[in-house]
């Protein structure tokens, strides 16, 4: 009984901290700061003015960070799924890959010759803030989504180049240095990490689609935990296989998330619910590690001040915006995708490796980091909606939805298809009955607009954002998202 108390005060600290961490989204649709920050900052000054409050250790903060990213990851690839993702693969894959490369590449270079940092030290913190975190993006945007292929880069950028960051930090960090042999050595690793991380993240993907198929549970309850625990599998057998476990999760999400399977909108929910508390406690943990004192030094904040600016405003611009030059975005969307590459957990998390690898000057070099992010959340971020505006950028509004209908059935239905309405897709600005191209035993049953179900008749206009349901033959699927997607 002596541990009640005690723990109890344990408990209603989290559930504060949790419930906090939640309403300040709302603050943030009226402060246009975003809500990651808040958290960080307050656990960072909370660990300050309360010398009782535990700081956490290297390894602890990598581990909840890393169960983080593995749920944030895995729903990020849900949320994209495949047909999104097929839109826009290759320009996702370049600035991803390639984009992450030029990006630390430059960043390295100005840090070396403009401070003076050894090619090593400058290339570490250079690969730290490489990574983006669209969810900082989405943060500040509130209900406005960005539509068309602009948003889903931004998606698509993020969830790649955290894999890639997070395997080129550990290769830089195992190689020990720079030399010829060590970048054959880093290339090889990371080759390694990508292949295999990829491979699993495929070959996972697929049977767990088959295991969510074939496979009935005795609760509706448990379908959404057999999810999250085979994305710990997959992590778990692809850094067991010497590849990136992050790649792997964020792979299978993408494969899994347009398939139909049982449960499928309640896994989804769970997993968006699972990715929003890992990204609190991915900011609450990692601002437990931020000294607020180091981070006032003329060291360690005129250089993360200079570097962030730089960053934002002439490395990621040039270095990226060549990779999106085959994208054919237009000019406006390519700008808010380079606007909007904005920083979040995992450079910090990238940071921590610094201070873990113990290389020389690692507090002031992870001081660094932390205040290029805030720079980047908090200068940057506030900016992302007026930036939006200015842009004219393709936006819609998304309400929230609390109520829905629908039906249970035993077996799964055959031949019903859920599409969205694209902008420029050949049902957008037309009624159903001039859609020459929808098949004649193809029949719409709903429709919904702005969280309002409409009357189907033959002159319906449809127009982008349209939730519709349409009842036809299996085989037509690709057929109908041709009239539906474009």
């Amino acid at each position: 009984m002596s541990d009640t108390f005690p723990f109890a005060r344990l408990v209603l600290l989290v559930g504060a901290v949790g419930l906090l961490a939640l309403l300040s989204n709302r603050l943030t649709e009226r402060i246009r700061i975003p809500a990651p920050l808040l958290v960080l900052v307050t656990a960072a000054v909370a660990v300050q003015v309360i010398p009782d409050l535990y700081r956490p250790s290297e390894l602890l903060v990598e581990r909840l960070v890393t169960l983080a990213l593995i749920c944030i990851l895995f729903d990020g690839g849900l949320h994209l799924g495949w047909s999104r993702f097929r839109t826009a693969a290759a320009p996702i894959a370049i600035t991803g890959v390639l984009g992450t490369f030029l990006t630390a590449a430059a960043a390295a270079a100005f840090i070396h010759y403009a401070f003076g940092l050894s090619w090593f030290l400058s290339l570490l913190v250079a690969t730290a803030i490489s990574p983006t975190d669209p969810a900082v993006v989405f943060s500040v945007l509130g209900r406005r989504e960005v539509t068309g292929r602009s948003g889903t880069i931004l998606e698509g950028e993020s969830g790649a180049n955290d894999p890639v960051g997070i395997a080129l930090m550990a290769s830089l960090i195992t190689a020990g240095g720079i030399s010829a042999g060590a970048f054959g050595e880093i290339a090889g690793e990371f080759a390694l990490q990508m292949g295999i991380g990829a491979a699993v993240g495929v070959v996972g993907g697929r049977a767990l689609l088959w295991f969510m198929r074939a496979v009935p549970l005795p609760s509706e309850g448990l379908y959404p935990l057999r999810t999250a625990a085979c994305a710990l599998i997959l992590f778990g057998v692809a850094t067991l296989a010497h590849g990136s476990g992050f790649l792997a999760v964020f792979v299978a999400g993408i494969l899994i998330g347009d398939e139909r399977a049982p449960y499928k909108r309640e896994i989804e929910r769970f997993h968006s619910a699972l990715a929003s508390l890992g990204e609190i406690v991915a900011f609450v943990v990692l601002g437990l590690t931020v000294d607020l004192a180091e981070l006032t030094h003329a060291d360690v904040l005129i250089p993360g001040l200079v570097i962030g600016a730089v960053l934002a405003v002439v490395i990621r611009p040039v270095c990226v915006g060549l990779c999106l030059i085959p994208a054919g975005l237009e000019r406006n969307e390519r700008a808010f995708v380079l606007f909007a590459g904005l920083k979040g957990a995992v450079p910090i998390l990238l940071g921590s490796f610094i201070l873990a690898a113990q290389v020389p000057d690692a507090e002031r070099l992870y001081g660094i980091v932390v205040v290029v992010v805030l720079f980047s959340v908090l200068l940057q971020g506030s900016l992302v909606p007026t930036a939006a505006r200015l842009l004219r950028l393709p936006m819609r509004v998304v309400e929230p939805e609390p109520w829905a209908i629908g039906v249970r059935l035993r077996d799964e239905p055959e031949g019903v298809h859920r599409f969205t309405v694209t902008t420029g897709a050949p049902a957008h600005g037309h009624r159903i009955d001039e859609l020459r191209d929808l098949p004649e035993d193809a029949w719409i049953s709903f429709v919904v607009r702005e969280n309002q179900l409409l009357r189907v008749r033959g002159d319906s206009l449809l127009q982008a954002g349209d939730e519709v349901l349409v009842l036809a033959d299996p085989s037509l699927r690709d057929k109908l998202a041709a009239t539906f997607h474009g």
